[in-house]
């Protein structure tokens, strides 16, 4: 059967291209690789092209266009999946402009489309004293409960991602001064990140207790679930629900009813801000590609102050009715502004 040049470019951008050239991480590969299952089911279900038959001039603006209509309405995806699935799209867009230059025009229109905006949620984090209610839950006397106490306490201090816990090993680790952690964070980017004078010595006692400073250990992931293995983001989301239900038993407006893994980290850079750090020392700790994101932490911040000034000063300032209420003249001004006038 002979093979369609958008399958041997496929080919090469996915096994190729992302790896070598770009140095894609598995998760950006594996979300690219869904985007092209779906994008292939579209033209097979709705534009009756079989997979096999797929060609690049078959990869358009307006088929990608169709095909994201046809995700947010029919699969029923939401914003950011569509716009993940956008991204990928004007990956292989990038790509094919070097490989296939005689597409150029097509792939610049494939990169004009725009992404959605979405709705910016409030960002939901625990303060301080429910990042201390939610350890204290942790019974410390046995082996599991110093294990969970050092990764959350451990998430909380540093800010690292839940992927970036589970994967640090025995050798990035360094406990000499200054204490640090290598993380491999995004896009195979690593960063050393500070390992705080407040979690040294519990870090410390459980990697002496759990040997995991010796040579022959070095490569070992330092976190392993029950079983000995290496715990999945599944396993650490299971240790945090079962704390903080605990926790929202005993203090409901402390702990946010879909406490996760991300939770702490939000909880993590929101202490930053509100102690005055910097925007690009949080955004190299946190390891932001871009300060933009961060900045999201600083206008929550801002907003809440805000809010706690006003709600302050109601009460000393007297309450007066706009002027454009009170003020005939001003409104019969503002009515005068569409009355023609003859000079």
């Amino acid at each position: 059967m002979k093979v369609t040049d958008f399958a041997k470019a496929l080919n090469r951008y996915f096994n190729d291209y992302l790896i070598n050239d770009r140095g894609s991480s598995p998760k950006t590969l594996e979300t690219y690789r869904y985007a092209f299952i779906q994008l292939i089911e579209y033209l097979e279900t709705q534009k009756s092209i079989k997979p096999e038959n797929i060609k690049i001039r078959d990869y358009s603006r307006d088929n990608i266009i169709g095909a994201l209509y046809w995700l947010e309405n029919t699969k029923k995806v939401s914003i950011s999946t569509r716009n993940q699935r956008l991204a990928g799209f004007k990956s292989f867009a990038t790509f094919l402009r070097y490989e296939k230059p005689e597409y150029i025009e097509d792939t610049v229109r494939i990169q004009s489309i725009k992404l959605k905006k979405v709705l910016q949620k409030d960002i939901s984090y625990l303060k301080p004293e429910g990042i201390k209610l939610l350890l204290s839950q942790i019974d410390r006397s046995n082996r599991i409960g110093r294990r969970d106490y050092t990764m959350l306490t451990l998430m909380y201090t540093t800010g690292i991602r839940v992927s970036e816990l589970i994967a640090i090993r025995g050798c990035e680790v360094s406990l000499s001064n200054p204490k640090t952690l290598v993380i491999h964070g995004k896009g195979l980017k690593i960063r050393h990140v500070p390992i705080v004078k407040q979690i040294a010595p519990i870090l410390g006692k459980y990697l002496k207790d759990n040997r995991c400073l010796l040579p022959q250990k070095l490569d070992d992931y330092i976190f392993k679930s029950h079983t000995g293995e290496k715990f999945t983001r599944q396993g650490i989301n299971y240790v945090i629900s079962k704390y903080a239900k605990k926790a929202r038993n005993m203090e409901p407006a402390l702990i946010p009813v879909d406490c996760s893994p991300h939770k702490i980290r939000h909880s993590s850079a929101m202490s930053l801000v509100e102690e005055g750090v910097d925007l690009i020392t949080i955004r190299d700790l946190l390891g932001h590609s871009s300060v933009q994101t961060t900045e999201i932490y600083a206008k929550m911040s801002a907003a809440k102050r805000r809010n706690a000034i006003e709600a302050a000063s109601k009460e000393i300032v007297p309450k007066e009715d706009p002027l454009w209420e009170t003020s005939y003249n001003i409104k019969e001004w503002l009515r005068g502004m569409t009355q023609k006038k003859i000079m």
